[in-house]
């Protein structure tokens, strides 16, 4: 942090930047590979301005800002929940837009860490003789766009395990029978889940099971004209059927299937003739996609956030691979017992120091059920 940086926030700056990240959280799902940022531009303590990352990663949030404060920004302090671009797009740099503003003052919560910015913003917005405060709810800003950092410092997603089971953990009856375990309400809370994710993905037992949509059918939650998350199935013999729901629908809603290079050829190439994006990755030892490449592969592609619905084998193999970032684990107030399916496959732990661990984010009651939320970040 730089020496002029507040050691401690005031309350309007720790309320004006709550708000932007309030804005941020709405271009979760929409705006990648860019991060979802919020932007207010606001003087004598009244709010002139504000803007949020558009869908497709496009205009930024400080140039929609500023074009909605116009003349009121001259003089006027900007609170952004990410260290603004300086470098060259599709579109100008955002620090240029910032100081051709006038901008007296401005508020950044975390700096980006893509090579190309990561301080140099902030460097000519200082040189520009704007005040700059940094840090301000840094940690929050870093977890909203946790995935994005994820994508530069890692080369992979963020990955958000969905769980919906028993209080005993398990998903379906020993004869399969899996609909519904949670209610009504949870499931439309997992709608928006989907929503602010870049990217569903599946194993394809689950997809041969249960033959499903993948897409988001609460209205209002993907903005108008956007196809919603990509549907990716984990498939190492490209095994999906092309009658299934997600290939018929390939041309309307983006549909991938990450496969190994050992998969039959003529079926890669029927998918691939019915719309779907086949990914070739290394296979693992059982002759699935290897988790690491799996999401790398997908990282090259732009995706920054991937919500893992299913199954059992697919979440246990990001599991043993320390890939599990995130849980969302919606618990439904009812036992299956030991011959029902299991949410999660066989781990092979040698012992209980090596079980993978989180720390609890949040709990809330979801009508009958309670979701749990547990997170890696500090």
């Amino acid at each position: 942090m730089e020496a002029d940086a507040a050691p401690a926030a005031g309350a309007d700056d720790l309320a004006f930047m709550r708000a932007a990240l309030a804005l941020a959280r709405r271009g979760l799902g929409n705006v990648a590979p860019n991060p979802a940022v919020g932007c207010l531009i606001v003087r004598d303590r009244r709010i002139v301005g504000r803007g949020w990352t558009q869908p497709g990663g496009r205009p930024h949030a400080e140039t929609e800002a500023l074009r909605r404060a116009g003349e009121a920004a001259r003089g006027a302090t900007a609170y952004v929940t990410l260290e603004p671009c300086c470098h060259w797009g599709r579109t100008p740099p955002c620090t240029d837009a910032m100081i051709a503003a006038g901008l007296a003052r401005a508020v950044i919560a975390a700096r980006d860490p893509d090579p190309r910015v990561n301080g140099e913003g902030i460097a000519r917005l200082r040189d520009a003789g704007i005040a700059v405060t940094e840090g301000v709810l840094e940690a929050e800003a870093a977890a909203l766009n946790a995935g994005f950092i994820l994508r530069v410092r890692a080369g992979r997603p963020l990955v958000t395990l969905k769980l919906a089971t028993t209080l005993d953990g398990r998903i379906a009856t020993a004869g399969g029978e899996s609909r519904w375990i949670t209610g009504e309400a949870a499931r439309r809370l997992a709608h928006g889940l989907r929503a602010r994710h870049d990217a569903i993905l599946i194993g394809s037992g689950t997809a041969l099971a249960d033959d499903p949509e993948l897409t988001v059918r609460v209205p209002g939650l993907v903005p108008r004209g956007h196809p919603g998350p990509v549907r990716i199935v984990a498939d190492g013999r490209a095994r999906l059927p092309l009658t299934a729901r997600l290939v018929a629908t390939a041309r309307a809603v983006p549909t991938w299937v990450l496969t190994t290079p050992g998969a039959d050829r003529h079926r890669v190439a029927a998918l691939a003739d019915c719309g779907v994006t086949v990914i070739a990755v290394p296979p693992d030892p059982n002759g699935q996609p290897e988790p690491l490449a799996a999401l790398r592969a997908l990282a090259q592609r732009g995706i920054t956030r991937v919500l893992v619905e299913g199954g059992s084998r697919l979440a246990a193999s990001l599991l043993r691979a320390g890939l599990v970032d995130r849980l969302a684990w919606f618990h439904a107030p009812s036992v299956l017992g030991g011959d029902a399916t299991p949410a999660i496959g066989a781990l092979s732990l040698p012992h209980l120091s090596a079980m993978p661990t989180w720390r609890v984010v949040e709990e809330e009651r979801v009508g009958p059920d309670r979701l749990l939320v547990l997170g890696t970040e500090a």
